[in-house]
């Protein structure tokens, strides 16, 4: 692990609040080192996986967590659509379901042989990685709207909180920052690897906020987006280098 990856998580970062045009008691807070990054998606380009013992599951060996019952039932809608040109497991999914509980009652996409059910695994010969992903892809749709909640966001991570003022009045705070290795919580340690603080994942043509506009915009709305990228921008050319993301950084972005 280099020092970029043991740092990250405690780098000096720069940040931006602003209330939510199309919500006055809303404040976003925004981490600005993260979604100026250049951190990008390395599947299928040198993601080695988060465990060494299995390196093509990328981070797809537990499943998805649902965020909810709407978000289970649009899985299973789109599992339906699936053919066996695009999915791989379809005969096992059709036969014993793609969902499953864990120990602590929490509803999940089932694990088969060590991975997702819906991981294409190496040598299919409809391409590896998730069908789902591939589905949508393939029908002119944005990932987003095929795979569970969990899969299109990360690693960006939304948190909620609610803040008192002095006076006794409360607004929502609203934080957009990277999902780190550290969130996962104690599980988080068993990683082998982990992309946000991996120079190698920052490779992108553009920072996050760019590249993962559909998904920012999914998750706080079009009005708080647009303020949000004119701050990146401005973030941008101030050319702050001591608050450069550190993988970033190591990574010569």
């Amino acid at each position: 692990m280099t020092t970029a990856e043991r740092a990250t998580g405690d780098a000096a970062r720069a940040w931006v609040e602003f209330v939510d045009p199309d919500n006055s008691n809303q404040v976003l807070r925004c981490d600005l080192t993260w979604l100026t990054s250049r951190w990008t998606c390395i599947f299928g380009h040198g993601c080695p996986g988060v465990y060494a013992s299995r390196p093509d599951d990328g981070c797809c060996t537990h499943g998805a967590y649902f965020s909810d019952q709407d978000d289970e039932r649009r899985v299973r809608e789109f599992a339906s659509l699936l053919d066996e040109e695009t999915w791989q497991l379809r005969a096992e999914g059709l036969r014993h379901g793609v969902v499953e509980t864990d120990e602590d009652d929490e509803r999940k996409t089932r694990v088969v042989d060590g991975a997702c059910i819906f991981h294409n695994r190496p040598g299919f010969a409809g391409g590896s990685g998730c069908a789902l992903h591939k589905y949508a892809l393939a029908q002119g749709m944005h990932p987003l709207e095929t795979k569970p909640d969990v899969c299109w966001q990360l690693p960006i991570r939304r948190a909620y909180r609610e803040v008192e003022r002095a006076d006794g009045s409360t607004y929502l705070e609203i934080t957009i920052t990277e999902y780190q290795q550290r969130d996962w919580g104690s599980g988080g340690h068993d990683m082998d690897w982990y992309c946000t603080s991996a120079a190698s994942a920052h490779v992108g043509v553009e920072p996050v906020y760019r590249s993962n506009e559909a998904e920012l915009r999914e998750l706080i709305g079009d009005a708080a987006y647009d303020e949000l990228a004119r701050h990146c921008k401005a973030f941008l050319d101030a050319q702050l280098p001591l608050l450069v993301h550190p993988a970033t950084a190591e990574a010569g972005g």
